[in-house]
């Protein structure tokens, strides 16, 4: 009789090697008792941050806005993506404000004197000036009126960065 594995089976330790097609025989391992009972990862409770407090080149804020301004800056159709809309919001909160790149389907949601909530929203730099953006991997909701009045004297957009070298003496 032959020694080797029969066909479709995979007789290594541990979790069968991805997209190999492998499946576990017999029952799966414990999980770990450092998560919730239900395997499920732990969520973090978001952070929340001010318009004040981004920086350039800086991601993962969390922020609450109100909308003031939205102003198109392109809208195409496109023969393969449909349409390409890009707007120009100013949005702030009782610390400031700052200008936000949306993209396609963000412009509908970024009406004026509606209140925002950015999740996972990253700082680009255009022009040595910050703007807002939410990619892929954030979100933008709409919510509640918030009761803040919006402070537009503090315009973090209208501040200019320049990107300096930093040679570091011996």
């Amino acid at each position: 009789m032959s020694t080797a594995p029969r066909r479709g089976t995979f007789r290594g330790r541990g979790a069968p090697p991805p997209g190999t097609g492998y499946v576990r025989r017999g029952p799966a391992p414990a999980p770990a008792a450092t998560g919730p009972a239900d395997g499920a990862k732990a969520l973090r409770k978001p952070v929340f941050t001010t318009v004040d407090q981004l920086r350039p080149q800086t991601h993962g804020h969390t922020l609450t806005a109100r909308v003031i301004s939205a102003r198109t800056v392109l809208d195409k159709p496109s023969t393969h993506l449909g349409r390409t809309r890009v707007a120009e919001c100013l949005v702030g909160d009782s610390t400031g404000t700052v200008l936000v790149t949306a993209r396609n389907e963000q412009v509908d949601l970024l009406e004026p004197d509606t209140t925002v909530i950015f999740r996972n929203a990253k700082i680009d730099m255009f022009k040595g000036t910050m703007r807002l953006a939410v990619d892929k991997w954030g979100r933008i909701e709409v919510t509640q009126p918030a009761d803040f009045k919006v402070n537009q004297d503090n315009n973090m957009s209208l501040v200019e960065y320049e990107l300096v070298d930093v040679d570091e003496e011996e």
